[in-house]
């Protein structure tokens, strides 16, 4: 068993939020399981920098998250290799624009598979495993503030992370009432990663409906994730990480 303790962050070979959580952790003396579908030299790119930044173990774990047997051998192999698992963060997600009239079954599909049955099968098997552990774990999951305010062209995107909240919830209860010292939360990211292809006048709209009137970064999203580490007296919450976005009237 590892002497360090151990975290698996989902959808953290590319860079964005995910190897950014990776980071943080693997700062903290984590041992890292990064989880990829399809970048691997990304994914090998993020375990080498980490490595070698903080000398922390790392094991690259390729899964299709949809895909129950594919968590399963995942989840099996980072056992097999650390023995134990501390903190799993689901940040693996896809989020396709597309006007509605374009939307066809298969995108709901998709979305639904990658955001939420993914986020829902990690939860079940590592948690089921934390469960067994007697100092327990930590899961955070990763929503949108923007559930409760979708805006155009992501008709099949907002659904599929609507649904977080819910599921974090009955994680942090199936959970925690087998084993109290699992806890089970979520972060719901506004601005932090706005897409490169994002028009400028977009760009302008979406930070002046922020209170705090910027951009945030994947580095908010990572500290957040830190909080709900070191906060043990916190589970079943979700925490919106998004410049006061969600409560600000005149944002969009």
């Amino acid at each position: 068993m590892s002497e360090h303790k151990v975290a698996i962050v989902t959808g953290s070979g590319k860079r964005r939020v995910g190897s950014q959580v990776a980071a943080a952790l693997a700062a903290r003396g984590y041992a890292l399981a990064i989880h990829y579908r399809t970048s691997e030299a990304e994914a090998r790119e993020t375990a080498a920098t980490v490595a070698a930044q903080h000398s922390v173990a790392t094991q690259l774990v390729q899964a299709d998250l949809g895909d129950e047997s594919a968590v399963k051998r995942l989840v099996e192999d980072v056992y097999e290799q650390f023995g134990r698992v501390d903190v799993l963060v689901n940040c693996a997600a896809i989020w396709n624009r597309r006007p509605l009239e374009e939307v066809r079954a298969a995108d709901v599909r998709e979305h639904f598979e990658t955001n939420l049955l993914g986020t829902f099968l990690m939860c079940q098997h590592v948690g089921l495993k934390m469960v067994q552990q007697p100092e327990g774990g930590c899961i955070v999951n990763i929503g949108d503030w923007a559930d409760v305010r979708p805006y155009r062209d992501y008709a099949a995107y907002f659904p599929s992370k609507a649904a977080i909240p819910g599921l974090t919830r009955v994680f942090a209860v199936e959970l925690g009432v087998r084993n109290p010292r699992v806890r089970v939360n979520a972060i719901l990211p506004g601005p932090v990663l706005l897409p490169p292809e994002l028009p400028q006048d977009e760009k302008e709209q979406v930070i002046a409906a922020t209170l705090v009137k910027r951009e945030g970064s994947p580095a908010h999203i990572a500290a957040a994730v830190l909080h709900f580490i070191d906060n043990d007296f916190v589970t079943g919450t979700c925490v919106p990480v998004d410049g006061g976005r969600s409560v600000f009237a005149n944002g969009l």
